[in-house]
């Protein structure tokens, strides 16, 4: 089977959602291809959307959550949005590069390139089967103004979302959010500290911003070693991904009272290493967590999606939310101190969090290219 895997770099979600994709097709004996689509165009372009996206997310989150919601109040109008318009500006570059290689099923954890293919669509051309891949646990906006062939969601329970804004069920599949096959493997936290040159006596609470090194890390840091410089056991690690600025920054301030990390391929082994995670409450990052097996605590989020998968995690139990304050820190000090409580919730992540995304995924492509069965939805 040929697979196209379509992503885009408005924040690491939707990539990473992607290699996992493409891991398993890999695996599996597949050959794959994965690709931001406006790099078709220009490779500038590609990078231009990206950098306004992380840098409104970084700088003004207020921003974002104000476009969010203009763009939920826009749904409810008749006719198509503008990022639908925007985005039929692409349809000659993809449609060429379609027509020079062939391809089996197109899949997509981001939603423009699904926006590019409804496009081609509504033109008339002809495409491989497409497979919209949600990486948040809502319906983001627009998702309805899509015609994909299927539809995989992060859970049963959104089904009524998804279907409420119209896309058809029978094309829902609840699948989950995929993720790397690192994330399920089973590693004892002693075996990932050596593997990380951590000391094997210390308890470690883990903080990040995602891959854009967003949230106000700062401050929580800042209010965490109120408590960790009066106990040595417990020692913060903060990955700052690929915001340069914010490593230098902590490094230079902290020293060596913090250990601080750029971007890491070994966010599993920190992960697992860890008896707290602290981080931006992202749809990909949570699920990550979740199938990593680790205790979650959620950063304010960013007024959007990030607002529904926080409510969905700890709807279900499944994360601490906390606010970046004294009582807040207390919170996050209650649950690190509180084995009961991080066992339920690792529990609660166990049975309300799909590890098998990827596999289903692919399976489900199989079975759309004729290559074999699909099991049960």
């Amino acid at each position: 089977m040929e697979a196209l895997i379509l992503s885009c770099g408005t924040g690491g979600g939707h990539n990473s959602a992607g290699k996992a994709v493409m891991e398993e097709l890999v695996r599996r004996g597949h050959h794959a291809v994965m690709l931001n689509p406006y790099t078709l165009q220009s490779g500038r372009l590609a990078g231009k959307i990206d950098r306004i996206y992380i840098s409104t997310v970084k700088k003004a989150p207020r921003v974002f959550g104000a476009v969010y919601k203009i763009g939920e109040a826009y749904r409810k109008l008749p006719g198509r949005s503008p990022v639908y318009y925007v985005n039929r500006g692409m349809v000659p570059a993809m449609a060429k590069y379609l027509r020079q290689h062939h391809f089996d099923v197109v899949i997509m954890p981001h939603l423009f390139p699904a926006e590019v293919l409804t496009n081609m669509k509504e033109c008339g051309m002809q495409l491989p089967k497409t497979i919209y891949v949600a990486t948040d646990y809502c319906c983001i906006p627009f998702t309805e103004e899509t015609d994909c062939d299927a539809y995989i969601i992060p859970t049963q329970e959104l089904t009524g979302d998804f279907s409420g804004r119209g896309i058809p069920r029978e094309r829902i599949y609840p699948f989950g959010i995929p993720v790397l096959r690192g994330f399920s493997d089973t590693v004892m936290q002693e075996e990932a500290k050596h593997r990380l040159g951590l000391a094997p006596e210390k308890k470690y609470i883990l903080i990040s911003g995602g891959s854009m090194g967003a949230g106000g890390i700062g401050k929580m840091l800042h209010l965490l070693l109120t408590y960790t410089d009066k106990n040595s056991r417990v020692h913060p690690i903060v990955i700052c991904g690929n915001n340069k600025k914010l490593y230098a920054r902590l490094k230079r301030r902290y020293g060596k009272k913090v250990t601080v990390v750029g971007y890491t391929e070994q966010i599993v082994d920190y992960m697992k290493a860890s008896c707290l995670y602290i981080t931006k409450p992202g749809g990909l990052s949570s699920t990550e967590a979740a199938v990593c097996g680790v205790p979650l605590v959620h950063m304010p989020p960013i007024p959007g999606c990030e607002t529904k998968n926080v409510r969905y995690f700890t709807g279900h139990g499944m994360s601490l939310a906390c606010v970046v304050t004294k009582r807040g820190m207390r919170q996050v000090i209650g649950l690190l101190n509180d084995e009961r409580t991080r066992a339920a919730m690792l529990d609660c992540q166990g049975k309300h969090i799909a590890k098998d995304a990827a596999v289903r995924i692919c399976e489900l492509a199989e079975e759309m290219a004729g290559e074999q069965g699909i099991r049960e939805k």
